[in-house]
């Protein structure tokens, strides 16, 4: 098991359990100064928004989002482990009443949402990197509604793959490189 920490905000330096359930669902948590960064990228438009962490995994991000004072959080995560851990920390961190944990694939949670009418303001994507899942989200993200307007969208993924320009009405509108691990982010 993994140690994590907060980085800033109200939770900053609270630790966070991050758990390898199997060999089939490796974990590779994002780095402190990559979620620094986002929350950089963000910057004081965090406060009071509404914030979706697919593929969520730890809830480092979201949680991250909550310490920074995101009004609102929505953790979407396959695996019942970190589901039932994930929980555990939004009570231990008090941020319980702030957040809904999801245990299903994102996108079967993307088309849940589309139906109920819910929308964010951020929407970070962090799949496995060797996973096509950023390609099978983004377009349906891009001819939904879920993305507010003025709403950004953020992906993580591996530097030797190089997403579209545009995918839908999303445009590409800066990638920021940290080694082998890139943030691309979407208007």
């Amino acid at each position: 098991m993994k140690e994590l920490r907060i980085t800033a905000g109200t939770a900053k330096g609270r630790r966070l359990k991050a758990v390898a359930v199997s060999e089939r669902s490796p974990l590779r948590p994002t780095a402190s100064k990559v979620r620094e960064a986002l929350f950089n990228i963000t910057g004081p438009g965090i406060c009071g928004a509404r914030f979706l962490d697919l593929y969520a995994g730890t809830g480092a991000i979201g949680f991250e989002a909550l310490s920074r004072g995101a009004g609102f959080v929505v953790f979407v995560e396959i695996n019942p482990v970190r589901v039932e851990l994930i929980k555990e920390t939004g009570l231990e961190l008090g941020f319980s009443t702030r957040m809904k944990v999801y245990r299903m694939h994102a996108f079967d949670y993307l088309k849940k949402t589309e139906e109920h009418g819910d929308t964010f303001d951020f929407i970070f994507i962090d799949p496995a990197y060797q996973s096509e899942e950023v390609m099978k989200v983004l377009p349906f993200i891009a001819e939904g509604v879920m993305l507010r307007d003025g709403g950004m969208v953020v992906v993580e993924h591996f530097s030797g793959k190089l997403l579209p320009e545009s995918v839908g009405f999303l445009r590409q509108k800066k990638r920021y490189i940290y080694g082998d691990t890139i943030l691309t982010t979407f208007k």
